[in-house]
């Protein structure tokens, strides 16, 4: 029985080395193009509880033995992220090195809410947070300032110039919550405390997220609250209207009500839309006259990896009308779950909403104004080592390598969009309105919505692959008005092992789904 009172060395040889060999095994079994289980798990409800029902042991086991009952029996309750088969999400990437970077942040067990209890975990936040900015090509205001640039050649630590910065938060869901507390606490700042509830504004299109932060930090009174977050209209291309905007805005104003955040999403959920920061970013500059009142925040959260591309930065002009912007290197960048990468401008007013200084969390360092306390820019108090994974992907794959990433899955869904096209059962979206060209495909089969919900239900129960539908205008192309709302198939290609002949085996699945939908009549 392993010591329950030491951190046992050994235990942790034997049970990692069985944890690693079963995910070597995995991994390799899980990318074949014919691998022996579904995509999508087939348990039905309550089973895996039932698999694993009973009391916890009086005696500990050996955790090999444990890892030999527990792997197997998880296998049928689990749907297939990392198969290159699965195309009903965006992805949820891993890779080699973030799994190690993960494994290290768990054994090393640092707890980096401030500078002082881990310089290390919260610099080399700081360093790969300006890493990533600067190989997407955002601001130079992004990030921690010039003295940040001396750091990284060596110099002595000097208190960081600028206003900017990057922390790695959970998700982009946590990222939207601080952006709205940092906006409010600015805006009272600004207007000195003038009385009128806040509104938030995101488009039509906009991830659900946006209305549940609002719900969190009590800017909306509930889900269904359209007073308080208010979804603009799209054009043709899915893109928040940028006059409407103003318009909503005003109303407001004359209300008695008060803007206070912007989100613009640069790639939608349902069609990797992309709003147009240039042309809001000026609006809400002759909206707010000199000063920045209403905050502007940008979610890329799946599209923002491809910027590591130059071809696909044209997403992010306007970039520097942003106070906040992040995007997820845990869909597309081979960083595992979960990483969340978040810049600001106007980290003043995000460490000012969120920063609360008990005397059990004072240090020297702090008080002086010589380093930052990453628990100012979150919700938790807590935080573990997230950047080691980063750190790791970044240094092993290199630019080009990621480069190389992002362009092979491109070029592999710009293949499947022509066998779709050659298909003349269906119709696909104009690639330039979904990302301007990344690895999302919107297509529906000719006929009705019930049609196309039955294609996808009978190509997942067949189990070589996963995918998904939503619900976007159609049809989805170039034009001053969208389209109906439709039911809308998405392959969202982009898992790590993903090459063509995976592509092809999901078009081979969906292809025999049709020729069944089609029979049936």
């Amino acid at each position: 029985m392993p010591d329950l009172h030491t951190l046992d060395g050994d235990a942790l040889r034997r049970g990692g080395e069985r944890a690693l060999e079963m995910l070597a095994a995995y991994w390799s079994s899980v990318q074949a193009i014919e691998p022996g289980f579904p995509v999508g798990s087939t348990a039905k409800p309550g089973e895996m509880y039932r698999r694993f029902a009973g009391p916890a042991p009086e005696s500990g086991r050996a955790m090999e033995d444990v890892l030999g009952g527990l792997v197997p029996g998880l296998m049928g309750g689990l749907t297939h992220w990392q198969s290159p088969r699965f195309a009903a999400f965006f992805p949820a990437n891993t890779s080699a090195p973030a799994v190690v970077g993960d494994l290290l942040s768990s054994g090393l067990g640092v707890q980096g809410m401030l500078w002082a209890t881990s310089p290390a975990c919260t610099e080399l936040e700081m360093l790969v947070t300006d890493q990533l900015a600067r190989i997407i090509g955002l601001p130079e205001a992004f990030c921690f300032g010039q003295t940040g640039q001396a750091l990284e050649a060596g110099a002595d630590a000097k208190p960081f110039e600028g206003n900017g910065g990057g922390v790695i938060q959970s998700t982009a869901s946590d990222a939207a919550v601080v952006a709205m507390v940092a906006a409010r606490h600015r805006l009272r700042r600004l207007d000195g405390g003038r009385e009128g509830r806040l509104v938030v504004y995101a488009s039509h299109q906009s991830h659900s997220s946006i209305t549940k932060a609002a719900v969190v930090t009590g800017i909306a009174d509930g889900v269904e609250d359209q007073r308080h977050v208010r979804l603009i209209d799209t054009d043709g291309a899915l893109r928040m209207d940028a006059g409407a905007l103003l318009a909503a805005m005003r109303e407001d104003v004359a209300a008695g009500r008060r803007p206070a955040l912007v989100c613009a999403t640069l790639g939608t959920t349902s069609t990797c839309a992309v709003d147009n920061l240039a042309a809001i970013g000026p609006v809400l500059r002759a909206f707010d006259g000199p000063s920045r009142r209403v905050w502007l925040h940008a979610d890329a959260a799946f599209a923002g990896a491809a910027w590591v591309c130059p071809e696909h930065r044209w997403m992010m002009r306007g970039a520097e009308h942003a106070d906040s912007l992040c995007f997820n290197p845990h869909k597309w960048l081979l960083t595992g779950f979960d990483c969340d990468v978040m810049w600001t401008q106007d980290r003043a007013s995000l460490t000012g909403s969120l920063s609360i200084n008990p005397a059990y969390l004072q240090t020297s360092a702090a008080e002086a104004g010589a380093v930052f306390d990453y628990r100012d820019w979150q919700v938790p108090l807590g935080r573990r080592f997230r950047a080691l994974k980063l750190y790791l992907v970044l240094q092993c794959f290199g630019t080009e390598g990621l480069r190389r990433y992002i362009r092979g899955h491109v070029e592999i869904a710009e293949r499947l969009e022509a066998l779709i096209a050659a298909d003349g059962r269906f119709e696909l979206a104009d690639r330039r309105l979904t990302g301007g060209g990344l690895s999302l495909l919107c297509m529906r089969l000719k006929g009705s919505d019930e049609a196309n919900r039955r294609l996808v239900a009978l190509a997942n129960a067949e189990g070589r692959t996963f995918l998904g539908t939503t619900v976007a205008p159609w049809p989805l192309v170039e034009g001053p008005q969208a389209g109906t709302p439709a039911a809308v198939i998405r392959l969202a290609l982009g898992s790590t092992g993903l090459t063509w002949a995976h592509a092809e085996a999901v078009w081979d699945a969906v292809r025999r789904a049709a020729d069944r939908v089609v029979a049936e009549g």
